[in-house]
């Protein structure tokens, strides 16, 4: 039995039928056509999939989108604004923090994350708020240094 949800995504609304069963990051990417959001590993343990959800970061993967009924969502390419890259997305090209690209989009919604808590985290902070997102291509120095870059900016 289908039910009706409205989800707001990146600003946008969007009325849904959706079955019981399907969770968030299908919903985002099948229904709604926004392919930013990574399905990784579907169990919520590499953060590929995360989103922001009031704000937060979550595992869309691990959320059943009638869960989530009247929630507002920012997926990666709602960071991009008229005026070009999101400050956090031009941080991951100038230190080349991203290599594959598949994780990066879970990296900079959870950096966003933390960066609305703490304008200025230390570089424990910056490790330990980014400790849900696995990247298998680099040894994630460079991805602090993004975030550290990124804070500076403002």
């Amino acid at each position: 039995m289908k039910k009706q949800i409205l989800l707001t995504v990146n600003g946008e609304t969007h009325e849904l039928e959706v079955e019981p069963r399907e969770t968030l990051v299908d919903v985002i990417r099948e229904k709604i056509g926004l392919t930013g959001t990574k399905k990784g590993c579907d169990t919520g343990d590499c953060g590929a999939c995360t989103v922001l959800l009031n704000g937060k970061p979550v595992s869309s993967c691990m959320l059943l989108a009638v869960d989530v009924d009247g929630g507002e969502i920012t997926t990666i390419e709602g960071l991009t604004g008229p005026g070009g890259l999101h400050p956090l997305q031009q941080a991951f090209v100038n230190n080349h923090a991203i290599q594959c690209g598949f994780c990066t989009p879970g990296m900079i919604l959870s950096a966003k994350a933390l960066l609305d808590e703490n304008a200025s985290p230390s570089e424990e902070e910056i490790r330990q708020g980014m400790a849900g997102n696995l990247c298998r291509c680099t040894g994630y120095v460079n991805i602090v240094k993004a975030v550290q870059e990124a804070a500076k900016m403002g």
